[in-house]
């Protein structure tokens, strides 16, 4: 995905260890937060943890969301989010500079295991798949993963959505079929390629000829709701989606790859402090697509800072109390 390959070549010369990324390792946590759901764990008082993420709204958002568990559960947390490119945040994990971060199941395939097509067979298989990969070698260890699942998709407005029926994409295949003048796809160059990109969807819809016309991703979703594209190429959790009245359609036939969201942890450090497997997976299991598109427009659409859409989050959720 672009957004995902932006991050891994924004770091064009990877720094040599976090600190020489002039990031600052000894960040308090935005927020003090007391035990809600969560409770405070015995062999977790006074460990340190520190939590890395990636430097998009939602990777920063599940940082900001794993410290505070961690932090009601008595850990002494580090906070390590927004670091600069894909490679640097995976770097500071392999290296032991951070010790858990977030990431999808379709990154850790495509991108560090260096695979060009997804794992048939859905979810659960794209998940086992990177997991038992990169615990075999990296020692890597991911937790059980999200509902949340971050991965390409069509979408168009909710009013053209509605006036053609459209709620999958084999309904779209059929209406560009019937008006081939409608087949007029807004995607990013990137996409247009990739193998798990456009090129996978026309293989399992059998799209007839289309028009392309490229964008950055961050103007598509103004190019759909403006009308410059009636389909456009999205990210399933973009707050831009809620803010700009967009349908995202389903991919039935599963085209695409799964990016199902999932932190990972050295094996080394869980084996080390099993507990923090319980309050993480709780958070995991809780997240839904829904509700992450929201809080993204929280912060992109709505201009709130992180921590406080996270913080808002988990005390919704009952997983902490605030003073």
């Amino acid at each position: 995905m672009n957004r995902r390959i932006a991050a891994l070549i924004g770091a064009v010369l990877l720094c040599a260890s976090v600190t020489a990324c002039g990031l600052d390792v000894n960040t308090a946590l935005p927020f003090k937060v007391l035990p809600g759901s969560i409770k405070p764990i015995p062999s977790l008082q006074g460990v340190k943890v520190t939590v890395g993420s990636k430097d998009f709204t939602e990777n920063i958002l599940l940082g900001y969301m794993a410290e505070m568990a961690l932090s009601a559960a008595g850990a002494n947390v580090i906070d390590l989010t927004d670091i600069h490119g894909s490679n640097s945040s995976r770097q500071a994990l392999l290296n032991g500079e951070t010790d858990i971060t977030w990431e999808y199941t379709g990154t850790g395939w495509i991108n560090y295991q260096g695979n060009e097509l997804p794992v048939p067979g859905g979810e659960l298989a794209q998940y086992n798949a990177t997991a038992s990969a990169d615990k075999q070698k990296n020692g890597i260890t991911w937790l059980n993963y999200s509902p949340l699942n971050d991965q390409y998709a069509f979408a168009t407005t909710e009013a053209y959505a509605k006036a053609n029926n459209l709620k999958t994409v084999s309904d779209l295949t059929k209406l560009i079929t019937e008006k081939k003048d409608q087949a007029v796809f807004c995607l990013e160059t990137e996409f247009t390629s990739r193998q798990d990109g456009f090129p996978a969807a026309v293989k399992a819809y059998g799209f007839p000829v289309t028009k392309v016309k490229n964008f950055g991703i961050g103007t598509i979703y103004s190019a759909v709701a403006n009308g410059t594209c009636p389909i456009g190429e999205v990210f399933t959790t973009d707050g831009r989606i809620a803010g700009q009245h967009l349908k995202v359609l389903d991919d039935d036939k599963k085209a695409f790859p799964q990016y199902n969201a999932a932190v990972t942890t050295r094996t080394a450090f869980l084996d080390a402090h099993p507990d923090i497997r319980g309050p993480l997976d709780a958070i995991s299991k809780a997240l839904t697509n829904d509700q992450m598109v929201e809080l993204c427009k929280e912060v992109d659409v709505d201009g709130r800072d992180y921590g406080s859409v996270a913080r808002d989050w988990m005390v919704s959720r009952g997983f902490v109390k605030t003073e």
